[in-house]
């Protein structure tokens, strides 16, 4: 005896939703797209040429800026989670691109620098990333691009009202 398959087709009618988002211009898909796609390039870019990923970047990338700072710093400029910040400075100590110290016997609060190798390997992938950002903005004028970094710090400084932070 044979089965048919199922019948997939949906027996009532259109099952689209006269609220759904216009996806081509609703800002935050818009905000979330280009992101993962960016980060996606930049980490298999750093992942290749590096062996490091894009959590690792950023935090190099943070510590360059503010060495020795506590890890949840990095988990509230990123928004990451504490384990995935556990995970990567972890990795990168293994590595030797990162330090880590403890002060006054306080051995919840660790400090975090880039070792002479992390920030020799930060400075190679600033390189990459600000070519990268280059072409990413190609399309614009110098006006253009500094409107969009204005508009993007403004919507950023919104964030706050919208979780309750």
């Amino acid at each position: 005896m044979t089965t048919e398959p199922p019948d997939t087709t949906p027996q009532d009618g259109n099952r689209r939703s006269d609220h759904a988002l216009d996806l081509e211009n609703y800002l935050p898909a818009l905000l979330t797209f280009l992101a993962i796609k960016f980060s996606s390039g930049a980490s298999t870019i750093y992942r290749r040429q590096f062996g490091i990923g894009i959590t690792d970047w950023r935090i190099m990338a943070l510590l360059a800026i503010e060495p020795w700072m506590v890890s949840s710093r990095v988990t509230e400029m990123f928004g990451f989670d504490k384990a995935a910040v556990s995970r990567s400075i972890g990795f990168m100590q293994a590595k030797g691109l990162v330090e880590t110290r403890f002060r006054d016997n306080n051995y919840r609060r660790q400090y975090i620098a880039l070792t002479p190798d992390g920030l020799r390997m930060h400075d190679e992938i600033v390189k990459i990333a600000l070519a990268r950002e280059k072409q990413l903005v190609s399309g614009l004028s110098e006006e253009e691009r500094q409107t969009a970094v204005r508009l993007l710090t403004r919507m950023s400084a919104e964030i706050p009202k919208l979780t309750g932070d």
